[in-house]
């Protein structure tokens, strides 16, 4: 990617912090700052400097969903039946209540939003679909994509 994309405050070294830790979120200081040959105290000023300004939202452990029973993936588009400021409001507030959710895009196209849902299996899904899912404000209609194989996932960042 071209570099003048990418934040004119980032250098080469920010730019490799970055990549390392969406890599491994666990490496030490002193791994991070071996790896992009800075000194560990330059290595924690920078890595400090980067969550302050909000380069790094969070770090979090990626669960394995089958292993904790979730390892069905549905999308759900959600088309709402007014587009206003005010329809849109009431769903996303109340969407982001809903744990099972795990993305939620508004999108332009056929669909208002799409939804990223990880169940146990199809009847766990059935059923928060028709207790849950219909019942948001001003749902229209949902459409059902089950996920057969997923071939990217939470790919990292190319910058």
């Amino acid at each position: 990617m071209e570099d003048s994309l990418i934040a004119p405050s980032l250098d080469r070294i920010d730019r490799r912090i970055l990549r390392l830790l969406q890599e491994d979120g666990r490496l030490t200081n002193a791994d991070l700052a071996k790896k992009v040959n800075v000194s560990a105290a330059t290595c924690h000023r920078r890595t400090q400097r980067l969550f302050d300004k909000g380069y790094v939202r969070a770090v979090r452990a990626e669960v394995a969903p089958e292993r904790v029973e979730r390892g069905t993936l549905v999308m759900v588009g959600v088309v709402l039946d007014r587009s206003t400021p005010d329809s849109f409001g009431a769903f996303e507030t109340a969407v982001t209540k809903l744990p099972f959710v795990l993305d939620c895009h508004l999108v332009a196209g056929d669909f208002d939003y799409f939804l990223k849902i990880r169940v146990r299996d199809i009847a766990g899904f059935n059923r928060l679909h028709g207790e849950r899912l219909i019942a948001l404000p001003g749902v229209r209609q949902t459409r059902t994509f089950f996920v057969m194989k997923e071939v990217v996932d939470n790919a990292p960042l190319d910058f």
